[in-house]
């Protein structure tokens, strides 16, 4: 009993957690706010705000709608910042991308001691090299590799029985990939980093990093990379600039900040 005691009270079951969504097609300032109100009256220790991501061709349920019925540009941008607002004035406070918690929750106390760590599900409150994805199309990270199971049940399902791992696909991590890991995971988790590390092409980020510095979304003082107050709201955008492989996917396009809010 004391071993299932003190793995229950390791991996932190006790808290409770809502997901709230902005940007949802048809959604308004009104409808946000009493969408918000709900949750925060029944004080949940930790609440993730995400934001909307309409893909029709991969969730056949949301061809409802179209891109007319979502909300789009600044107004896209004004739903997240109301939401955010109502839930900081219930008392939560801004640990990191898309996730708020009470001031007495463990997951704002690693913010404060710099412990905070993120994974495939979300900020946890202290770092683990192994998460193992169990189920359809999750996600299992050995820090040095991903692989992801595959979506269909029946596959899996196949998989099991022969006894075999269910892996549909998967990603060994070059020395630089794991370099920019820490990069990203330190400003997602810390505000800031120190991009100071050769290995890396510290020419190409940094020039990622200007027009971000130009709108006062970080603070750049030679190596150092800070987040300012309002670069909290683009955490992803600033992360992005770090990230050696998206840019020379997405070479020559403009990225839009409303897209990743």
């Amino acid at each position: 009993m004391w071993q299932v005691t003190e793995v229950a009270r390791a991996i932190d079951y006790t808290s409770i957690n809502f997901d709230l969504i902005s940007g949802l097609p048809l959604q308004t300032s009104e409808r946000i706010s009493d969408t918000i109100s709900k949750p925060t009256a029944m004080q949940p220790d930790r609440i993730s705000f995400y934001s909307y991501a309409h893909v029709p061709w991969m969730k056949p349920g949301q061809r409802l709608f179209t891109e007319r019925d979502l909300p789009q540009g600044n107004e896209k941008l004004l739903l997240y910042h109301i939401g955010k607002q109502l839930i900081m004035d219930s008392g939560y406070r801004d640990v990191g991308m898309d996730h708020f918690a009470l001031e007495g929750d463990g997951l704002f106390k690693s913010a404060i001691d710099r412990s905070l760590h993120r994974n495939f599900m979300g900020y946890t409150e202290r770092y683990t090299p192994l998460l193992i994805g169990l189920g359809v199309s999750s996600i299992s990270d050995a820090w040095f590799s991903f692989a992801q199971n595959v979506k269909k049940l029946e596959d899996y399902h196949s998989c099991i029985q022969q006894g075999q791992f269910p892996l549909a696909k998967g990603h060994v991590l070059t020395e630089e990939d794991l370099i920019l890991r820490r990069h990203i995971l330190d400003i997602m988790c810390k505000g800031a980093t120190v991009l100071d590390d050769p290995k890396v092409q510290i020419a190409s980020i940094m020039d990622r990093l200007r027009p971000l510095y130009c709108e006062g979304l970080v603070t750049i003082d030679g190596p150092e990379i800070t987040v300012t107050d309002t670069g909290r709201s683009f955490l992803r955008n600033i992360c992005m600039a770090f990230d050696q492989r998206l840019a020379e996917k997405t070479a020559g396009k403009e990225p839009l900040f409303s897209q990743s809010i």
